[in-house]
């Protein structure tokens, strides 16, 4: 782990600036030998960090849940066991809100509510919506702040309560099941599937950088989507590419989709 290394890394002055700030935080956990962690990361930026800290012993990735898409770096010195992680001195927190069932709130709404308190996006980790629940993750130091502030999301009330991160057992994804069949499994063709779009409208996302696949940004209209792969569109919402089938009488292929609601 060499500081040095954050120039040949960093594409963007933005970058530059983030692996500067993670490599510090770190690396002052390292020299003192104590618990150290980060923000909450995207995936993007779990890659980069990936690249910077390599192996390191010690440097633990964690969202408060076995699949986070979004997680935090966190040291732990030799002493502490992994189960930390998951105690009363974890870095980060687990929140329940619970709301009229009736009134379907999204994982936009919550995400809205929490930026309109004030709270910043970095210290907010996976937000996972079912009906009349949502569980989501915040930094243990912005959780008193996000219990005292948050009180509705949309126009509906919130009754909100910290929960355990032991034995955590997080809510099923809703989504809406799209049958369909395309010439070929381009990131433009999944997109117009998926969100029932155009396909030139469709890569007018991906051009404009509004398009991600398992968290990394792709400007390809033509990449390949491997089965099992989540696409993200800016304003849209999120999909899956669930299961690519046979070929069809048409030599078209066959394929099942995924939307998240």
């Amino acid at each position: 782990m060499e500081r040095s290394g954050i120039e040949k890394i960093a594409k963007t002055p933005e970058d530059r600036l983030l692996l500067a700030k993670l490599y510090d935080k770190i690396n002052a956990g390292v020299r003192k030998n104590i618990t150290a962690n980060t923000c909450f990361l995207s995936p993007r930026e779990l890659e980069l960090a990936d690249f910077l800290f390599g192996n390191l012993p010690g440097l633990h990735r964690f969202g408060g849940y076995e699949d986070a898409e979004r997680k935090m770096l966190i040291y732990l010195p030799d002493y502490l066991e992994e189960s930390t992680l998951y105690g009363e001195d974890s870095p980060l927190c687990c929140l329940e809100a619970n709301f009229f069932e009736a009134d379907k709130l999204s994982h936009r709404d919550f995400l809205g509510a929490l930026m309109g308190a004030g709270i910043a996006r970095e210290t907010v980790g996976d937000i996972c919506v079912e009906p009349g629940r949502c569980l989501f993750f915040t930094t243990a130091e912005i959780t008193p702040y996000v219990l005292d502030n948050l009180r509705e999301a949309g126009r509906t009330k919130l009754r909100l309560k910290q929960i355990s991160l032991a034995g955590l057992t997080m809510p099923e994804p809703e989504f809406q099941e799209i049958r369909d069949t395309m010439a070929a499994l381009r990131l433009d063709s999944v997109i117009s599937s998926g969100f029932r779009i155009g396909r030139a409208l469709a890569a007018d996302y991906v051009h404009a950088g509004k398009v991600s696949i398992d968290g990394l940004p792709c400007e390809k209209p033509d990449k390949a989507v491997a089965e099992g792969a989540k696409v993200s569109v800016r304003g849209l919402g999120k999909i899956r590419l669930a299961q690519i089938g046979g070929k069809t009488k048409k030599d078209r292929i066959a394929v099942i989709i995924q939307k998240y609601v």
